[in-house]
């Protein structure tokens, strides 16, 4: 009887998400047909912007709940397929729809750790964990963590990393529903934050786990048209097929074709010669610190003073005002900042990227340019290693495998979500190089006259999404004169292309749904370890479950407010701040995972010290040498030079063999788990049919 009416429940779902996909896509087609009748522009970005909000809200209010299971779980009662769905809505987030093609746009082959890192760790979600923790039951990960290791202090330090790595991962998606916000509405970035704000809040505020389920499968079906739609018209476009993904390869050739005319190109040698030029001067001033802040300044203050003194216009004043308000506060901060500087005069002093050959150098000199390769390879494989243990370990994700009828379905669900997470991640390489081609072949070599609208839309939003500046004074553009931001290449793409604007409309929509999507599940998976974890189990267990679901409520809304405040001081791109995280939850809670279901010597002081030293190690590596956290901190990068040249973004290389190797001595030294804990392994590690 079970089983006839999950079928029966399951069917009716299908129905209707069926008849939204056919009403979303009459809804593209109707604003396509007013754009050619003549509506403006912002017109159609208020109707992706408002009509898409205004659905979710509406799930959102539809699912409220005040039932602890729906709040936390969704009645654990969610079919495998819509799971799925959710899932990969979950994981589909602004790293994902808007990072990850920018990123391959950037780093060519170098890229692909992100693919590969991000797919390899949900097969170990399939196969190590998400099984188990279903079997297990219960709400949160810390409720594993705290049942599996006995006690309130492995429960304690699992709720704390499972706070710090949602919270930065947070922060990047509401960068990323600020950036879209701002995009359709034309609003200032700090608007379109709490604006976007408001569209997380309506789901995940009032029925938990429900209403986000429910409202994540209708994101998954926009995103995914939103991502498959225009890319097939730009295939069509570029590379004349409409599945770009199976097509792509002669528009590779055509892109390392052009990359070796640029590379020749006397005019982008001249502009890469006075790059590096500016580099040697950004590198000098550092090494003459403090005397070249002192000149410097000086210098400004005296620029101001002659004009003052020769009554020169007051806008001349304000300018060199502004230039000086804008100079380094301190040497420290000269030193940062003009580190910063010469880093990315010497990348864009650099011969085009080759796009499919991995791990580049532009070094001349043979053993440097081995060396360079070295390290990339090296940075390559331990990101890579990050985010597939990041992945298994990441809560908001682990969190959807307790919302499954049992533990078939947690592994069906997570199959569903690989395949619905496939399509995009075969679509972002071809979206990348069908991108880099029109930029290669549209924008490099035209007149700065005829630039194209979308390079203008760009700078107003923000002038560091894109730069561009005739260095040599040619009236032409140059490669190495135009810097595109990553995060921006998915949503300029349909602009790039010359697509219809009601394209741009549908992707932005489609980066709003995953960025919603990803920041709910993350917001939620906060708010429950606070009010569950920490007050329920640890403060007041004998609070009702009105006020369990009441407290997890408010704590959302502060979370989320303070989250918003962060996202405005731009700590990073969205793809950095998402690995971030990644590293973060694989140093603190991955071998503490896995050993707790697959080692049953694993204690509770084994788990401690597992944990806090793998999520001390992580953290210190992050705080000390990610350039946002430098500056907070007022760190000179110089004090901290890389460990074996990594990059902070793969932190966690170093956490979790760390945090693995104290977990085995620890629980080595101490006394064995008692009867009951082995018991619990025992049980969660069993078959069970449902």
């Amino acid at each position: 009887m079970r089983d006839v009416l999950a079928g029966a429940f399951a069917s009716r779902l299908g129905r209707y998400y069926l008849l939204f996909t056919i009403g979303f896509l009459a809804f593209v087609a109707v604003l396509w047909a007013l754009e050619r009748l003549g509506m403006p522009r912002s017109y159609l970005g208020y109707a992706f912007l408002f009509a898409t909000m205004a659905l979710y809200a509406g799930i959102g209010i539809m699912s409220r709940t005040a039932d602890v299971a729906e709040y936390y779980v969704a009645g654990r009662r969610v079919p495998a397929f819509f799971n799925g769905m959710a899932t990969a809505a979950d994981w589909m987030s602004a790293a994902s729809f808007i990072g990850l093609a920018g990123t391959l746009y950037l780093l060519g082959f170098d890229g692909l750790a992100f693919v590969l890192g991000w797919t390899g760790g949900f097969c170990l979600v399939a196969l190590f964990i998400a099984p188990y923790l279903r079997r297990f039951g219960q709400f949160t990960i810390p409720d594993f963590l705290g049942a599996r290791y006995g006690g309130g202090i492995a429960r304690a330090i699992g709720m704390a990393a499972s706070i710090s790595c949602s919270f930065i991962y947070v922060v990047a998606q509401i960068y990323g529903v600020g950036l879209i916000t701002t995009y359709l509405a034309g609003v200032d970035f700090s608007y379109g934050v709490f604006l976007g704000l408001a569209g997380i809040l309506v789901c995940s505020f009032l029925g938990g786990m429900r209403a986000v389920t429910w409202t994540q499968v209708a994101q998954c079906i926009v995103l995914l048209l939103a991502y498959l739609i225009p890319l097939a018209w730009l295939g069509l476009h570029t590379a004349g097929t409409p599945l770009p993904q199976w097509g792509y390869g002669r528009v590779l050739e055509s892109v390392g074709v052009r990359e070796r005319q640029l590379e020749a190109d006397p005019r982008e040698r001249e502009v890469r010669a006075i790059h590096a030029a500016r580099e040697q001067a950004a590198r000098a001033r550092v090494a003459s610190l403090p005397r070249s802040w002192e000149e410097g300044r000086a210098a400004l203050h005296g620029r101001i003073d002659a004009l003052r003194s020769t009554h020169a216009p007051l806008s001349a004043i304000r300018a060199a005002e502004r230039v000086l308000s804008s100079y380094p506060a301190d040497p420290q901060q000269a030193r940062r900042a003009w580190t910063e500087e010469a880093a990315l005069e010497r990348e864009a002093a650099a011969p085009p990227r080759p796009h499919a050959e991995p791990f580049w150098s532009a070094e001349t000199d043979p053993a440097q340019a081995r060396s360079e390769r070295s390290g990339k390879r090296v940075n390559f494989l331990a990101l890579v290693f990050c985010l597939v243990a990041g992945t298994a370990a990441l809560p908001h994700l682990l969190m959807r495998s307790y919302t499954t009828a049992g533990v078939q379905e947690a592994r069906t669900s997570v199959a569903w979500a690989l395949v619905f997470i496939l399509l995009l991640y075969i679509s972002a390489p071809a979206l990348a190089v069908l991108v880099k081609y029109e930029i290669y072949t549209a924008v490099v070599g035209q007149p700065y006259s005829d630039l194209p609208a979308w390079i203008g839309t760009w700078q107003r939003i923000d002038p560091g999404f894109l730069t561009i500046e005739d260095i040599n004074g040619d009236g032409i553009v140059q490669l190495s004169e135009l810097r595109l931001a990553p995060d921006i290449v998915v949503l300029a793409m349909p602009a790039i292309a010359g697509l219809p604007f009601v394209m741009s409309g549908l992707v932005a929509a489609g980066g709003l749904a995953a960025a919603l999507s990803t920041a709910d599940g993350l917001l939620l998976t906060i708010a429950n370890a606070l009010s569950h974890d920490l007050y329920f189990k640890m403060i007041d267990p004998s609070a009702t479950p009105a006020r369990r679901v009441t407290i997890a409520k408010v704590l959302l809304l502060v979370v989320a407010l303070i989250a918003a405040f962060v996202a405005l001081l731009r700590p990073g791109d969205i793809v950095s701040l998402v690995g971030l995280a990644f590293s973060l939850a694989a140093a603190s809670m991955f071998p503490a995972l896995v050993l707790g279901v697959f080692w049953r010597r694993a204690n509770r002081w084994g788990a401690v010290w597992g944990m806090l030293s793998g999520f001390a190690v992580c953290t210190y590596y992050i705080l000390t040498r990610y350039s946002f956290f430098q500056s907070i901190l007022s760190l000179d990068p110089g004090d901290f030079p890389p460990w074996f040249g990594i990059d902070p973004i793969s932190s966690g290389v170093f956490g979790v063999p760390v945090g693995a190797l104290a977990l085995v001595v620890a629980s080595l030294l101490t006394a064995a788990p008692d009867e009951e804990t082995l018991a619990l392994v025992d049980f969660v590690r069993s078959p069970a049919r449902r």
